[in-house]
């Protein structure tokens, strides 16, 4: 991935097969929502994703290329991944785990019920 468009389409797009997420902005980026609560959000720059994480410290420790963050982050349960840097497949399991920090029992069981269909 190189460009913002695509680098939201493609969160858009993985943040549809989760229910009850809602886009929206934050900082007058694109960011998403479930139950009014933050999951993630592009950086102005629209070349990097904050993302609620409480593992930062593993993704981190594997690949500080891509996962960093800055002091402002520091005592948030947030990171930063630089998108053009992240597998696709990282940032879903990155996405998906944001989502079931705070999706609700009744939200989260749909999902997992979709997931075994």
């Amino acid at each position: 991935m190189s460009d913002p468009f695509i680098y939201l389409q493609f969160i858009r797009q993985h943040m549809a097969s989760l229910t009850g997420t809602t886009e929206g902005l934050s900082h007058g980026t694109p960011a998403f929502y479930v139950n009014k609560k933050i999951l993630t959000r592009l950086w102005e720059n629209g070349e990097v994703l904050v993302v609620r994480t409480e593992e930062r410290d593993k993704w981190m420790q594997a690949d500080p290329e891509t996962f960093f963050i800055t002091d402002h982050y520091r005592n948030y349960p947030t990171m930063l991944i630089k998108m053009d840097r992240v597998q696709p497949e990282d940032l879903k399991q990155l996405l998906t785990d944001a989502w079931l920090g705070r999706a609700s029992k009744t939200q989260i069981k749909k999902y997992q019920g979709n997931q075994k269909a």
